[in-house]
C-alpha cells in the first residue's frame, strides 16, 4: 500500500483569535478540536469564556486521577456527553454514574474477562484476513476509503463475537444507521455549548432520529427473541443471565439494550478509528512498518497467527498505543462537579463544565517530549512505568 500522504500532519491548530458564533457553530460541528486554546498545550489547568460560559479545561495528571480515580462520585458525567448519547444509548455504563454504575460494572464485568476476550481473537483475526483480501482488490492507483473499510471491518467482529446468531439482523443497516446516529455529534455538542435546549433542531436531526429508533428496536427486539429461544453461548446471553455479585439482582432487558447498544456503536467505532491512525502512520513510515511486519512473521505470519502468538507482538502493540496518543478515538471527557468544590485552585460547581481534553493531554509541550512526532518507543515497557498513570 503506498503512503497516503507525504508527512504526518501537525496536530490541530487553535484559531488565533476569537469566533464569532457563527464560525464558532461551524467550527465545532466540523471539528471541535479547533475551538481549543492554545494554553491547554502547555498549562496543567486552564479556565476559558465563551458566550458568558466557564468552560475548565484540566491537564494536570494528578488532577486527572483526582476526577476520574480517586474521586468520580464528585465528578458526574456532563450533560452534553448524555446530549450526545442518552438518546441511543440510554442509560447504559457509558451513561450510568454512582451506584447506577457501580451496579451495571459488575455485572457486565465477567463478560470482558481475559478468557472471554481471547476467545474471541479467532473471529478478530478471520475479519482481518477479509479485510486485506477486500485491499488486495483493489487496483494500483486506486483511492481507498480506509476509515470505512476499518468500520467495515470492526463491525464485523461485533457481530461474530457480541451478536452471534442474531438471525435476521441486516448488519448493512445496522452499521448505516450507527453512522446516521454519530452524524449528529457535532451538531449536539455545539447546541449544547452555546447554551440551548434539549430537543433544539439541527440540520439532518430526523435522520438522527430515525437512526436511533431503528437501533434501539432492533437490539430491543433481539433480546425478546433471544429469550423465546433459549440460552445459547455469547455475550448477550450473558447479559440475560448476568447477576449482580453483591445482591443477586440481574438487570432489566431495557438496561440489556442499552449496554449492548454500548458495546456496538461505542465499540467498533473508537476501534475503526484506531486502526486507521496506525495503518496511517505505518504508511508514512516504512522502518516502523517493517519492523511490525517482522514481528509478525516471527509470530507465524499474518495468516498463522493465533490467540496465544498475538500477545507476543510487544512492539506492534507499542505502534497501536503510539497511534492512539496522537490520535485517540475518543477525545476528550466532559465532566460536572456535584455540589461546590475546588480542583486545582479553582473553584467550581454545579454549573461548572470540565473538559478533560485527552488530545491536548497526549500532545502536552510539558508532559511530553516532541509530543507531536510518531514515537512508538514511547510505550516501551520501561517508559510506560517511569510515567504518570494519567499522562
Amino acid at each position: 500500500m503506498q503512503p497516503l500522504a507525504e508527512e504526518l500532519p501537525a496536530r490541530v491548530v487553535p484559531p488565533t483569535e476569537p469566533l464569532s458564533t457563527l464560525r464558532y457553530i461551524r467550527t465545532v460541528v466540523r471539528n471541535p478540536l479547533e475551538v481549543w486554546p492554545e494554553a491547554i498545550y502547555q498549562q496543567p489547568i486552564y479556565v476559558d469564556r465563551f458566550m458568558g460560559r466557564e468552560t475548565l479545561f484540566v491537564m494536570e495528571p494528578d488532577l486527572v486521577k483526582q476526577m476520574l480515580i480517586d474521586e468520580p462520585e464528585r465528578y458526574r458525567k456532563s450533560d452534553m456527553m448524555k446530549r450526545l448519547l442518552e438518546p441511543a444509548l440510554g442509560n447504559g455504563m457509558l451513561n450510568a454514574d454512582g451506584a447506577a454504575w457501580r451496579r451495571q460494572r459488575r455485572i457486565v464485568a465477567p463478560i470482558f474477562r481475559p478468557d472471554q476476550i481471547a476467545s474471541y481473537v479467532n473471529a478478530m483475526l478471520a475479519a482481518g484476513d477479509r479485510a486485506a483480501d477486500r485491499l488486495a482488490t483493489f487496483p494500483d492507483g486506486a483511492v481507498v476509503r480506509l476509515s470505512h473499510e476499518m468500520m467495515r471491518t470492526t463491525f464485523e467482529v461485533v457481530a461474530e463475537t457480541i451478536l452471534p446468531g442474531a438471525g435476521r439482523l441486516d448488519i448493512p443497516a445496522v452499521e448505516r444507521a450507527i453512522g446516521d446516529y454519530l452524524g449528529g455529534t457535532g451538531w449536539v455538542v455545539a447546541w449544547s455549548q452555546i447554551g440551548l435546549p434539549r430537543g433544539f433542531p439541527y440540520p439532518g436531526k430526523r435522520r438522527v432520529s430515525r437512526a436511533r429508533d431503528y437501533l434501539r428496536r432492533i437490539t430491543a427486539e433481539m433480546v425478546a427473541e433471544r429469550r423465546r429461544e433459549g440460552r445459547r453461548a455469547d455475550p448477550v446471553q450473558a447479559l440475560i443471565d448476568a447477576r449482580d455479585e453483591e445482591t443477586g439482582e440481574g438487570i432489566t432487558d431495557t438496561e440489556i439494550v442499552d449496554n449492548l447498544l454500548t458495546f456496538i456503536a461505542a465499540g467498533h467505532e473508537t476501534t475503526a478509528l484506531a486502526l486507521t491512525w496506525t495503518l496511517y502512520l505505518l504508511s508514512l513510515n516504512p522502518k516502523v512498518e517493517a519492523k511490525v511486519l517482522a514481528e509478525i512473521e516471527r509470530a507465524g505470519g499474518p495468516r498463522g497467527l493465533e490467540a496465544d502468538t498475538v500477545a507476543e507482538l510487544t512492539y506492534t502493540r507499542q505502534v497501536i498505543q503510539e497511534a492512539v496518543q496522537l490520535y485517540p478515538p475518543a477525545p476528550s471527557l466532559l465532566r460536572t462537579p456535584v455540589g461546590q468544590g475546588e480542583i486545582g485552585g479553582v473553584k467550581v460547581d454545579e454549573k461548572s463544565s470540565i473538559f478533560i481534553p485527552i488530545y491536548a493531554i497526549h500532545r502536552h509541550k510539558v508532559q511530553w517530549d516532541d509530543p507531536d512526532r510518531f514515537d512508538p518507543d514511547r510505550f516501551k515497557a520501561e517508559a510506560v512505568k517511569a510515567r504518570h498513570r494519567c499522562a
